[in-house]
C-alpha cells in the first residue's frame, strides 16, 4: 500500500523532461524569472545540454549536443531545481504533477517535454534493439562485438549514421523505400551517397565533441530503471562518435540492401528449425542472382516481405519515434496529432490551461509558413524549447508576443556519411504536388545540389558537402524572388550566384 503523499511544492513554472527541449525550455524560464524556481522534472540522471551553439544564417543553426549530470544545469542557474524521477500522474484540473518518488508539485505554467520513445519491430524480443538513448547505444556496442551479422531495419537518421560507421560485421539493411533515406533525400542525393558506402572509410576519427558521463555509481540505478521502461532523452547529432562500432571480422564495408519491404515474421532459432525453411547467405554481389542456402545457425531469423529470408546475430529497430504522451493523458483531454504528439498552437499551448509542450512531444497544430514543416530533430526540440519559454512568459505577465521567426523556414544541417548536409524549406517538394521543378548539380564524391521551385520560387533546397550555398539559397526561399528569368545558369558552377543574390 502507497504511504500518504507528501504536501505538495509549489513551483510558478515546471517543465518536465531532461532532453534538449525541456532543458533549453528550463535555461531560458530561468533566465526571464531570475527570482523564481524554475521546476525541472526528469527520470534521468544526465540531461541534454547544447553546447558550441552557433548561429550559421538566419534560420540556420549549428550546436553539439552534450550529456551532464544534472549538477552541473543546476550550478549554471542556481533557480533551477531538477528533481530526478518519472512522472506518475498529472491532474490537470488541480494544476498538480505526481512523480513516481511519491512527491506533488504544484504549477502555475507547466511545459511537457518528455520526447518520444522508438517505435520497436518487436517488443520483448532479447535479439531486437531500439537505439534511442546513450544506454541502448552502449548496449548496442557491447552485442556488435559478438556479431558476425546484423538487420538494421528503418531508413532514417540513425539508421543511416549506423550503416555508415559498423565495420567488421555483415549489414543487411532493410528499408521500406525505393532507395536511402528517404525522409532526407530523393533517389538522386541516394545515389550520390550510396557510393560512399562501398568506399573505404577514412581511419582518422574526428574528435569527440560530446562528453560522456559513464559514472559507475549511476549504471546501476540508471540500468534498474531502463529495465522498468523509462526512456532516456535521445542521443545526439554526433551519437556514433567516441563508440567502436566493430563486429568480429576483419573488413571495413559489407552492406547489402533490401528495398521496397519490410519484416513480415520474426522466428528465434528454434521456430525456424521447426518451420522447415530456408535462410540465405550474404549476397556476394548486387548483381549476382543466385540464391544459396545459408548453412549456418543464427539465433534469429527474419522473414521479409519480399518473401527473402536472412539469419543474424541481432535486429537493430530504428523505425522512427513514437511522442511519449502516455504519463500525461489519465484523466486529461488532451487533443492528440494523427502522429500521436500532444497538439500545440502556434504558442506552443496544448489544448489544456497552463500547460503548454514542445519537441518530440507534440505536435504542431498551427498553420504553417508554406516552406516549414515539423519534423523530429534536435534544431527544433531547441526552437520550440526556447519559444514555449518566452510564451509561457508572456503569458504569465500577460503580454503577447509574435511566433518566432526559426517557424518561418525549415533549415536543419546535420552530417551524413561524413558529408555536411543541409536540409531548407520544402527539400523533397513536400506538399508541392507535381507543379513544381528540380534544377540539379552534381559532383561525384564532391557535392550534390538540389533547387526546388514552384512558378519561378525557391521552394526548397538539398546541399551535401561543403557548397556554401546556405545562406544565398535561405535568403532565396524566404524572399521569395522570381527566378524564371535565370534558368538552369541558377546552378551553373561557372557562374557565382552568391554575387548574384548577396
Amino acid at each position: 500500500m502507497e504511504g500518504p503523499c507528501s504536501p505538495p511544492t509549489p513551483g510558478k513554472f515546471v517543465v518536465v523532461g531532461g532532453g534538449i527541449a525541456g532543458v533549453t525550455c528550463a535555461e531560458q524560464l530561468a533566465i526571464n524569472f531570475p527570482s523564481e524556481d524554475i521546476l525541472l522534472i526528469t527520470a534521468s540522471p544526465v540531461i541534454k545540454a547544447v553546447t558550441n551553439f552557433k548561429q550559421v544564417s538566419k534560420v540556420l543553426e549549428e550546436f553539439d549536443v552534450e550529456e551532464q549530470p544534472s549538477t552541473m544545469l543546476e550550478n549554471r542557474f542556481p533557480n533551477i531545481k531538477v528533481i530526478e524521477s518519472g512522472v506518475k500522474q498529472l491532474k490537470s484540473k488541480e494544476h498538480c504533477v505526481l512523480t513516481e518518488d511519491g512527491n506533488q508539485y504544484i504549477y502555475k505554467k507547466l511545459c511537457l517535454c518528455a520526447g518520444a520513445k522508438p517505435k520497436l519491430i518487436c517488443e520483448g524480443n532479447p535479439y531486437v534493439l531500439g537505439i534511442r538513448d546513450t544506454d541502448s547505444a552502449q548496449e548496442f556496442q557491447k552485442q556488435l562485438t559478438k556479431a558476425k551479422r546484423i538487420m538494421i531495419i528503418g531508413n532514417g537518421g540513425i539508421a543511416l549514421e549506423l550503416v555508415y560507421e559498423i565495420e567488421g560485421c555483415e549489414v543487411i539493411w532493410v528499408i521500406k523505400d525505393k532507395a536511402i533515406g528517404n525522409t532526407f533525400f530523393d533517389a538522386g542525393a541516394a545515389e550520390f551517397l550510396t557510393s560512399k558506402l562501398i568506399d573505404e572509410k577514412p581511419e582518422a576519427k574526428i574528435a569527440q565533441k560530446r562528453t560522456r558521463y559513464t559514472t559507475e555509481g549511476w549504471k546501476k540505478e540508471v540500468q534498474a530503471r531502463a529495465n522498468a521502461g523509462n526512456i532516456g532523452s535521445a542521443l545526439g547529432p554526433d551519437w556514433h562518435e567516441g563508440l567502436d562500432l566493430k563486429g568480429t571480422k576483419e573488413f571495413s564495408h559489407k552492406i547489402h540492401i533490401e528495398t521496397m519491404c519490410e519484416v513480415k515474421k520474426i522466428y528465434l532459432q528454434e521456430e525456424f528449425r521447426i518451420s522447415e525453411k530456408k535462410s540465405l547467405t550474404f549476397p556476394r554481389d548486387h548483381h549476382d542472382q543466385s540464391v544459396t542456402t545459408d548453412k549456418e545457425i543464427w539465433p534469429i531469423y527474419v522473414e521479409l516481405t519480399n518473401e527473402k529470408i536472412y539469419g543474424c546475430d541481432f535486429i537493430v529497430s530504428a523505425t522512427g519515434v513514437t511522442p511519449n504522451i502516455e504519463p500525461f493523458l489519465g484523466g486529461n483531454n488532451f487533443d492528440v496529432g494523427e502522429d500521436g504528439g500532444l497538439k500545440v498552437d502556434d504558442h506552443m499551448h496544448t489544448s489544456l490551461p497552463d500547460i503548454y509542450a514542445a519537441g518530440d512531444i507534440c505536435t504542431a497544430s498551427w498553420h504553417p509558413s508554406p516552406v516549414w514543416q515539423q519534423m523530429r530533430l534536435w534544431t527544433q526540440a531547441r526552437q520550440m524549447g526556447w519559444y514555449a519559454a518566452k510564451c509561457m512568459a508572456a503569458a504569465s505577465v500577460g503580454e503577447s508576443i509574435d511566433m518566432d521567426f526559426s517557424f518561418e523556414l525549415f533549415a536543419h544541417v546535420t552530417k551524413f556519411f561524413n558529408y555536411k548536409v543541409v536540409l531548407l524549406g520544402k527539400y523533397n517538394a513536400q506538399g508541392l504536388g507535381s507543379n513544381h521543378e528540380l534544377l540539379l548539380r552534381c559532383t561525384k564524391g564532391q557535392e550534390y545540389i538540389k533547387a526546388v521551385l514552384q512558378n519561378g520560387r525557391m521552394m526548397g533546397a538539398v546541399l551535401i558537402g561543403e557548397t556554401d550555398l546556405e545562406e544565398t539559397f535561405e535568403n532565396l526561399i524566404l524572399n521569395q524572388m522570381n527566378l524564371s528569368a535565370y534558368g538552369e545558369d541558377l546552378l551553373d558552377p561557372n557562374i557565382d550566384i552568391e554575387d548574384y543574390f548577396d
